[in-house]
C-alpha cells in the first residue's frame, strides 16, 4: 500500500510542476508583450493581466515546493521559458497567454476531479490548486478584454 500511496504522490507532485511550467509560458508571454507596448498599454496589461498570472505562478510554485516537503518528495526548480518570437507581437503573445493558461487549468482540473488530492489527505494541497485554479479562471475573458481595448 506504501507503494501505491508514494506514486500516487509522485504523480500529483508531477501534475503540479505541468501546471506550473504552463503559468512560467503565459508569464513569459506577458512579459514579452509588454516590452512590445506603450507606457499606458503596459501599465493596463501589467494590472489587468500580469499580477494574476504572476500571483496563480508563485502560488503554484509553492504549492509544489511545499507538498514535496511535507511528503518528504524531492523539490525542483522551475526555469522561466522562453516567451517566443518577438514577430508574434502582442496579440501572438496574448493568445500564448490563453493557450498556457488554459493548458494550465485543464491540468489542475483534471488534478482535482479525479479526488486524488482528497485521498492523500493533504489540505493545504487542495488549497493551492483552488487559489491557482481562481486566480487564472477568468484569464481568458481578462486577456480579450485587454485586446479589444488594445490601442485605444
Amino acid at each position: 500500500m506504501a507503494y501505491v500511496d508514494a506514486e500516487a504522490r509522485q504523480d500529483l507532485l508531477d501534475a503540479i510542476a505541468e501546471a506550473t511550467e504552463h503559468i512560467g509560458v503565459a508569464l513569459s508571454a506577458i512579459g514579452a508583450a509588454y516590452e512590445q507596448l506603450d507606457e499606458q498599454s503596459g501599465d493596463r496589461l501589467e494590472a489587468e493581466l500580469f499580477r494574476p498570472v504572476q500571483l496563480a505562478y508563485g502560488r503554484s510554485r509553492r504549492t509544489h515546493a511545499g507538498f514535496a516537503e511535507r511528503h518528504g518528495l524531492p523539490g525542483r526548480t522551475f526555469e522561466q521559458p522562453p516567451a517566443g518570437h518577438a514577430s508574434q507581437g502582442v496579440k501572438g503573445y496574448l493568445d500564448a497567454v490563453v493557450e498556457a493558461g488554459g493548458e494550465a487549468d485543464a491540468v489542475l482540473s483534471t488534478l482535482q476531479y479525479s479526488m486524488l488530492p482528497v485521498e492523500v489527505g493533504d489540505p493545504e494541497l487542495r488549497a493551492g490548486l483552488s487559489d491557482v485554479r481562481e486566480l487564472l479562471g477568468d484569464l481568458p475573458a481578462r486577456t480579450r478584454r485587454f485586446v479589444s481595448l488594445f490601442g485605444r
